[in-house]
Formats: structure tokens, C-alpha cells, sequence
């Protein structure tokens, strides 16, 4: 037998029975020893969690050590947790992962970031992903390191966790890499992260003018999105030209944008795709005129009340009743 597991000070009988059952060859006794112990929610019974995810020869008791460690911040659960990303299973990596991403305390985190400085990927990818949620400015510096890495996964997961900061200063940098990433899914994700930073520039609305001209309609989205976010009105006549877009799903980002700047201006636009053969677009056109408001909108409206489609119908009485709600409120 190649492993043992260490003895822990003051031991009750039960304590002693664990740590027999621990010790054998039978990786099934272990793994429900193992749920066994973690179920007791006791401090001192951790280095057996421990040297299970770190030492144990079963890929299975390790993958179960990885996520009984959910929840528990201090710093050698965390390191312990954090080594195990270079685990040669990939479960046992992804099980680790996840307990990370649960961490809740920043001081806790703070014992992370070191891990950034390792070579492996995947460790970079989960380290990144269990500080996104923080959102603590202490980590700006390492987590913009990673925005231009080699590996398309670290760097997708850095301008993600960047963009989350809300940060002005990572405008330039976002803009810049929603612009010219080799890869179309990260610039997608600089372009959303835009939309965090609650910040408008000339180089933010070159971005987004920019992604609402791609070739890629997933990025013509985002864009479209990110501007009824930003309620950029500089870029409505950008939007109106997307209106007739070969792609549904870009149009449907398009009018809501265009219902949340209250574009009078896409009005002529809005009626034409109240004809559109996809019911959900015609759905969200009448929410947008609800929210643009006015006798024009109003009359759209009812010119469809009819719809076919009950969602699109009830859409309408939404909107009409929006209109007249402001119109009576005047």
C-alpha cells in the first residue's frame, strides 16, 4: 500500500474507525468514509479532506474531497484546492474548480491570485474564474496580465473577469481587444464587458460600431445589446441600419436597444418588422413601441392587435397600455 493517511491529534474511537477505513486498498470504502467525515462539518477532521484530494491514488475519493472543500476559506483548504487544478484527471480539476468559484471572502481570495503565476491553463482559468465574482480592485494588475495571453481560454476568462470589475480604466483595453482578438468569442465578451463599466468613450462607441458591422452576427448582437445598456444615442442610426439584418436574432437585439433609447427615429423601421415571420420579433417591436410612446406608436399598434400569435397580442395590450398610461399621466 503507497499511501497512508496521517494520524490527527486527540482521536475518539469513532475518529480511529475512520482513519482504519481511510487506510485500505478499497477505493469505495474510502470515498464513503470520506462523505462520511465530511458530513461531520468538523474543523479538525480537514487534513483528511486534504491529503485525500492531494495524495489519495483514486481519481474518484479525490474528485469527492474536491467538492466536500466547498465552502471552507481558510488558506489551506484554498491551496489545497488551488494544487489540485494541476491534478492529472480532469474531473478531479473540475471538481476543484468549482469549489473555488464558491469562495465568497476576499481576504480568502487574496491567497489565490499567486496561482495565477502558474504555468498550466486550466489552473490560470479557474483561479480567474473564482475571482470574477469578487469584483475586489486589489487584483486589477493580475487579472489584466492575462488579457492578451496565448491561450484563447485564459484570455476569454481574463477579459471576462476584467470586464466585471467595472472599471474605467479597463475601457481602452476592452475596446481595443472587442475590436482586433483573433478570437470572435473573446472580442463578443469585450464587447458585453463594455457594457459593465458603465462608461462611454469615443473608443467605447468605435467598438461597438465597429462589432455591429462584423461579419459575425453574434457579435452584431452583443453590440446592439451593449448599446441599449450604455443608452448610447450617438449610435441609433447605426442600430435603425440593422433593422432589416439577415439574422432574426440580431434584430430582436436591435429593437430593444432602439425601444430603450426611445428612438423615434426607428419608427418607419419598427412597422416593417411588425410584418416579420418570426412571432418573438414581432413580440419584442411592440414592447419597443410601448416604451418610444407617442400617437405614431400607438397607431402601429393597433393596427396589430390582431396578431396571430397571442404573445404578440398580449405584447400589444402591453404596449398600448404603456402609451396610454403616460398619455393619461400628462
Amino acid at each position: 500500500m503507497h499511501f497512508h493517511y496521517p494520524e490527527l491529534n486527540d482521536l475518539d474511537e469513532d475518529d480511529l474507525d475512520f482513519l482504519d477505513q481511510l487506510n485500505q486498498n478499497d477505493e469505495k470504502r474510502r470515498f464513503i468514509t470520506l462523505m462520511n467525515i465530511a458530513d461531520e462539518e468538523r474543523e479538525e477532521l480537514l487534513p483528511w479532506l486534504h491529503y485525500a484530494l492531494a495524495s489519495d491514488p483514486s481519481a474518484l475519493v479525490r474528485i469527492e474531497a474536491a467538492k466536500r472543500l466547498e465552502g471552507w476559506e481558510d488558506v489551506a483548504t484554498l491551496q489545497t484546492l488551488a494544487n489540485a487544478l494541476s491534478d492529472s484527471d480532469l474531473d478531479v480539476i473540475a471538481a476543484a474548480t468549482q469549489s473555488l468559484s464558491e469562495v465568497k471572502q476576499i481576504p480568502s481570495a487574496a491567497v489565490l491570485v499567486d496561482y495565477l503565476s502558474k504555468d498550466e491553463s486550466l489552473v490560470k482559468i479557474a483561479i480567474l474564474k473564482a475571482l470574477k465574482p469578487l469584483r475586489d480592485l486589489q487584483f486589477y494588475q493580475q487579472i489584466e496580465k492575462h488579457i492578451y495571453h496565448p491561450d484563447v481560454l485564459v484570455r476569454r476568462e481574463a477579459v471576462s473577469t476584467l470586464s466585471w470589475l467595472q472599471q474605467e480604466q479597463a475601457i481602452e483595453s476592452l475596446s481595443q481587444i472587442a475590436q482586433s482578438d483573433p478570437d470572435l468569442e473573446t472580442r463578443r465578451i469585450a464587447i458585453g464587458g463594455l457594457a459593465y463599466s458603465k462608461q462611454s468613450n469615443d473608443k467605447v462607441n468605435e467598438a461597438l460600431a465597429h462589432g455591429l458591422k462584423s461579419d459575425d452576427w453574434q457579435l452584431r448582437v452583443e453590440a446592439a445589446s451593449t448599446i441599449g445598456k450604455l443608452k448610447l444615442s450617438l449610435l441609433e442610426s447605426n442600430l435603425i441600419a440593422l433593422l432589416d439584418d439577415p439574422y432574426w436574432q440580431v434584430r430582436i437585439a436591435v429593437v430593444r436597444s432602439l425601444g430603450l433609447l426611445k428612438s423615434k427615429e426607428s419608427l418607419a423601421g419598427l412597422a416593417q418588422n411588425l410584418n416579420y415571420e418570426i412571432s418573438n420579433l414581432r413580440k419584442e417591436v411592440a414592447l419597443a413601441l410601448g416604451e418610444i410612446g407617442g400617437e405614431q406608436a400607438e397607431h402601429l399598434l393597433q393596427i396589430h392587435a390582431d396578431d396571430p400569435d397571442p404573445e404578440v397580442r398580449k405584447a400589444v395590450r402591453i404596449g398600448l397600455s404603456q402609451i396610454r398610461g403616460l398619455v393619461y399621466a400628462s
